[in-house]
């Protein structure tokens, strides 16, 4: 079974600083039919303004993952890591026992936009730890690089979760598929463009919900950046 959640169906919040659409609830969103999906938490796709950001404020037993589309996001933790995450990084902090962190867009005239996703953690109460790999355009043109996974399989991010994050670029005549687990659930999230989702049209902003599905495949692609979860149920 797939379901079609549409990008304008999502939580909307203008702080200013701050523009946030939020696929789950959160903060001042709340939809009891979307709390989440399987262990997948949060999905906020937010684009902060020149020069604003995230002050310090903390987490806890919660995978973290920031994946850049535009700008960049310069992130200062507790555990003294001081980055940049531009475009083509994963970024993966664990926030464990605690951690202290802010995000900020110290870009002038140009506006970060990113996505913050929140999965639960299947171990609780470890140390807070970081993780940052560079995924190039090459790596995911015309197919599914996985780019987060439960044991850093082929060079991905570490999460301390039962899931895998894929992330793909699709145009044209390209395509990409990945068998599935019907036992587990399967989240895609397009970025950008548009995209045939088994079938299913897909624009920019919106969601396809698998459950109970043996194959997704991804064709017909119009500039589309793409991000598929496969979860835990």
């Amino acid at each position: 079974m797939m379901t079609l959640r549409k990008s304008q169906e999502r939580g909307y919040a203008d702080h200013g600083w701050l523009k946030s659409f939020h696929s789950f609830s959160f903060a001042g969103y709340y939809d009891e039919k979307h709390m989440g999906f399987g262990n997948l938490r949060v999905i906020n796709e937010d684009r902060i303004a020149p020069g604003t950001g995230f002050g310090t404020h903390g987490h806890k037993d919660m995978e973290i993952i920031s994946y850049v589309l535009e700008g960049n996001l310069a992130h200062k933790d507790s555990m003294g890591n001081v980055k940049g995450i531009p475009p083509g990084d994963v970024q993966r902090m664990s926030a464990g026992s605690g951690v202290q962190h802010s995000e900020f867009n110290h870009a002038e005239g140009q506006t970060t936009h990113f996505l913050q996703i929140w999965i639960e953690p299947n171990v609780k109460g470890i140390a807070p730890s970081y993780e940052q790999k560079t995924f190039n355009a090459g790596d995911k043109r015309g197919k599914l690089r996985l780019v987060a996974s439960n044991d850093g399989a082929y060079g991905s991010v570490t999460l301390h979760a039962d899931a895998k994050i894929f992330a793909g670029l699709i145009n044209g005549s390209e395509s990409a598929s990945l068998m599935l687990h019907p036992a587990r659930k399967t989240y895609v999230q397009l970025l950008t463009g548009a995209l045939l989702v088994n079938g299913l049209l897909l624009d920019a902003g919106d969601a396809a919900l698998l459950v109970s599905e043996s194959q997704l495949q991804l064709t017909a692609g119009q500039d589309a950046e793409v991000l598929v979860f496969d979860l835990a149920a």
